[in-house]
């Protein structure tokens, strides 16, 4: 079973979060940030990854510790839940349209963290979330999984495609790197026999 659950507790927020790799992108999502639960519900639905989030965040302050804390702890989440990692396709992208909006998700599920974000919204926000917080969920996520992260917009029509792109394309990218391949599926996807 590749499954976890990562409790996380901090003087700026509580979350919980339970995920199934093989599952089949059931999710429930409680942030307190309407448009960032809409975007993990993107996140887990087109990965097919079962995911249960839950978060009591400073959102008196803003969404900040709210947004990363989330990255951090569905990363770490994911990284145990892999294991080491016999079996997986291990690199996977994905360029996702959505109507006049493009982005391109890559990425190498390797133990090495590391994110390139080449992303401009036009405007500081979309519904009560400041759009700067994506490149912070996303830092946070790629660091804590230990993924090697590369996400590009080429254009886009608005921000909310935008930001809604960015997180179908990674869950894309996700749910193909992280199935199992038949073909090896005892072996470690790396010619150093670990990752």
């Amino acid at each position: 079973m590749r499954t976890a659950t990562i409790a996380r507790q901090t003087n700026e927020t509580e979350i919980s979060v339970s995920i199934d790799l093989d599952g089949t992108g059931t999710h429930k999502m409680k942030t307190g940030v309407g448009f960032f639960d809409h975007m993990l519900d993107q996140l887990s639905r087109h990965s097919l990854i079962d995911m249960d989030i839950t978060c009591k965040g400073d959102l008196h302050i803003d969404a900040h510790h709210t947004v990363e804390d989330v990255g951090i702890a569905l990363g770490q989440a994911i990284s145990q839940a892999i294991g080491d990692k016999k079996g997986i396709r291990r690199y996977a992208s994905c360029d996702l349209p959505m109507d006049g909006t493009l982005t391109r998700a890559a990425l190498d599920v390797s133990g090495r963290p590391f994110l390139v974000f080449k992303a401009a919204f036009s405007q500081g926000k979309i519904g009560e979330i400041d759009t700067e917080l994506f490149r912070e969920f996303f830092q946070a996520f790629a660091i804590n999984a230990g993924i090697t992260l590369h996400i590009e917009n080429f254009y886009f029509d608005n921000n909310h495609h935008l930001a809604e792109s960015m997180f179908k394309a990674v869950a894309r990218a996700l749910r193909d790197a992280l199935e199992i391949d038949p073909r090896q599926a005892d072996r470690v996807p790396s010619t150093k026999g670990t990752l």
